[in-house]
C-alpha cells in the first residue's frame, strides 16, 4: 500500500482527466494530456491510466491502445471493491517504496477521501477555475500542464531537502530526445537530482519558486539577432516571450540558479566571438609533436568588397573555403553555408550576411566530435567532408560553382563518393587524445559553460587538431547512454554546487 511519505513512485490517471468524447462518440485527447502522457513515459515513474466498470467495452479497447502507447499501465478501479482494485495496482508495481498518486477530475468526492484512507496522495482537476472541493486532504489544479510541478511541490513536503530540483526549459522535440535517454526523471537520480519541466504556458515566476535550479536551451527560444552600427559583434539577441520572462527574472532574483546564465551563451551564438576565444589556444603549451589551433577566418560584411584577395592573404586563407553565417545558431538560415572554390563566386553568395569566411582544413574526410559534461569529456569520431583535392577533381568539370548546403541536414560530398561504413583504427589512433582533453578543460574555463560540445578536424601533412565549431548543450547522442545521462546529472549538480558556494 501507498505510504503519505517519501517521493512520489507511482501515479494513477482516471481516464477522463486524459480523454473526451465527441457527440459521435469519437475518443479525443484533452488539452495538455499528451505532453504529460509523453513526459510520464520516461519520468521513471510507474504511471498507469484508470478507468471505472461503467465504461464501454470499445473504450476499454483505447484505454489500454493509449497505455500501450505510452508504455503505461492500464487498470480498472473499481469503488465498490476499491482494496482489490489498489491491491492489483501495487502488486503490478512491487515495492515501489514510496507515495501513490491519483489524479482525476472532481467528480468524486467520495473516492478520493476512501484513496486517502488508504494512504494515498489525490490531486484534482478543478473543471472550472475556483470550482470545487475544499477538503484538504485534495490538491487542486486547473490544468494538467501543472501537474509535474504538483509533484515537485509534494517531495518538497514529505522529504528533506538534499534532493535538488531542477526546472528545465527546451523546444519538445529536444525535450523528447533527452527524456527517450531517461535524463529527466521525476524521481531522484542517484546522485539527488529531480526535474520538473518548466512551461510557458503558465505563469513563470511560481515555478521557478518551485525549483532550486533552472536548466535551459535558450538558443531554442531566439526568435532574432541583430548587429547595429559598426558593432562587431551582435548587439541585440530577441527571445520569446517566455524566455524574456525568464531573463527578467533571473536579473531581478540575482540568487535564481541558472545553468548556464544567458550572457555565457552568447560566444557560441556569435562565430566570430568564438573565433577570437579559439585564437587563444595558443596559450597551451603542446608537449607533443602537435598542436590545436583555431582556423584562419575572416569576418566580411558583404562579398562584393573589391579588395577580397588581399583581405583573404592577409588573413591566411586559401581556396578552398567554408563561408558560414556569423549568427550560428536560433535563426532559421544560421547553418546555410558554402564551400567557395574561386574568388568570383563569393559574388552573390547565398550565404547569410555578416559572415564568417573560415579556412576549410584537410581532414580526410574523418571528424572528432568532442562532448564537455562538467569536468568530464567524451568524444565519437564520424565521416565528414573529403579533401579539397577531391573536391577540385570532382566539381571543375562543372566550372567550380560554390557547394551550397545546410549543415544541419546533409554534408557535402563529391560525386560518386560513396558513405564509409565504418573508420579504420589509423583513423582513431591518430587523435592526440591528451591534448585535445587539455584544450576541453581550457575551453570549458574560457567560455564557464557546463556542457558543450566542439568538433575538432586533424590537418593532412601539420597534424595540427583544428577546433572548426562549438555548440551549446548538444544531444551527446553518440554517447552510450548509461555513461553519458550520469555524467549529464553529475555536470548539473556541480554546476549547481559551485555556483551556490560562489553566490
Amino acid at each position: 500500500m501507498g505510504s503519505s511519505s517519501g517521493f512520489i513512485r507511482g501515479v494513477l490517471l482516471d481516464e477522463s482527466l486524459l480523454f473526451a468524447e465527441d457527440n459521435n462518440g469519437n475518443t479525443f485527447f484533452q488539452s495538455g494530456s499528451e505532453s504529460l502522457l509523453s513526459r510520464l513515459q520516461y519520468s521513471n515513474l510507474h504511471t498507469a491510466i484508470s478507468y471505472e466498470g461503467s465504461v464501454s467495452p470499445q473504450k476499454v479497447i483505447f484505454l489500454k491502445e493509449m497505455a500501450m502507447l505510452y508504455s503505461l499501465d492500464c487498470f480498472m478501479l473499481d469503488p465498490s471493491s476499491l482494496d482489490a482494485s489498489l491491491s492489483e495496482i501495487l502488486q503490478s508495481w512491487g515495492d515501489i517504496g514510496g507515495s501513490c498518486l491519483y489524479v482525476a477530475s472532481s467528480k468524486d468526492d467520495d473516492l478520493f477521501l476512501k484513496l486517502h484512507d488508504h494512504g494515498w496522495l489525490t490531486v484534482a482537476k478543478l473543471k472550472e477555475s475556483g470550482d470545487g472541493m475544499e477538503d484538504s486532504e485534495v490538491m487542486l489544479i486547473n490544468k494538467l500542464e501543472e501537474l509535474p510541478l504538483t509533484l515537485c511541490r509534494l517531495s518538497r513536503k514529505f522529504t528533506s531537502n538534499n534532493v535538488i530540483r531542477v526546472g528545465y526549459v527546451m523546444k519538445a522535440s529536444r525535450e523528447a530526445d533527452f527524456a527517450k535517454r531517461g535524463a529527466f526523471p521525476m524521481n531522484p537520480t542517484q546522485n539527488g537530482l529531480m526535474f520538473i519541466p518548466l512551461t510557458f504556458d503558465l505563469p513563470l515566476e511560481p515555478q521557478v519558486h518551485e525549483v532550486d535550479v533552472v536548466f535551459h536551451k535558450a538558443t531554442d527560444e531566439i526568435t532574432n539577432i541583430e548587429l547595429t552600427g559598426s558593432s562587431e559583434y551582435f548587439n541585440g539577441i530577441s527571445f520569446s516571450k517566455g524566455m524574456q520572462e525568464l531573463k527578467r527574472y533571473c536579473e531581478n532574483h540575482p540568487d535564481c540558479c541558472v545553468i548556464d546564465p544567458l550572457d555565457k551563451i552568447y560566444p557560441v551564438v556569435d562565430r566570430l566571438m568564438i573565433q577570437k576565444v579559439l585564437a587563444g589556444l595558443e596559450e597551451l603549451k603542446t608537449s607533443g609533436d602537435c598542436r590545436i589551433r583555431a582556423p584562419h577566418f575572416l569576418k566580411v560584411d558583404s562579398f562584393n568588397e573589391p579588395n577580397m584577395m588581399e583581405r583573404l592573404s592577409e588573413a591566411e586563407l586559401l581556396l578552398p573555403s567554408i563561408v558560414k553565417p556569423q549568427v550560428a545558431c536560433g535563426v532559421a538560415d544560421a547553418h546555410n553555408m558554402a564551400i567557395v572554390f574561386r574568388t568570383d563566386d563569393f559574388l552573390d553568395l547565398a550565404v547569410p550576411l555578416p559572415a564568417v569566411i573560415q579556412e576549410y582544413v584537410d581532414h580526410s574526410a574523418v571528424l572528432f566530435k568532442f562532448y564537455v559534461l562538467g569536468d568530464k569529456v567524451f568524444h565519437a569520431v564520424k565521416n565528414s567532408t573529403p579533401n579539397s583535392d577531391v573536391f577540385l577533381s570532382s566539381f571543375e568539370k562543372d566550372g567550380l560553382k560554390p557547394l551550397s548546403f545546410n549543415s544541419l541536414k546533409s554534408l557535402p560530398t563529391a560525386k560518386g563518393q560513396i558513405e564509409a561504413s565504418g573508420l579504420s583504427s589509423a583513423d582513431s589512433t591518430s587523435l592526440d587524445l591528451a591534448l585535445v582533453t587539455d584544450a576541453a578543460h581550457w575551453l570549458r574555463k574560457k567560455l564557464d559553460l557546463t556542457i558543450f560540445g566542439f568538433d575538432v578536424v586533424i590537418q593532412e601533412g601539420t597534424r595540427d587538431h583544428v577546433i572548426v565549431d562549438v555548440n551549446y548543450l548538444p544531444s551527446f547522442k553518440e554517447v552510450p547512454t548509461d555513461v553519458a545521462i550520469p555524467a549529464f546529472w553529475d555536470a548539473i549538480k556541480g554546476a549547481y554546487e559551485s555556483r551556490r558556494r560562489h553566490n
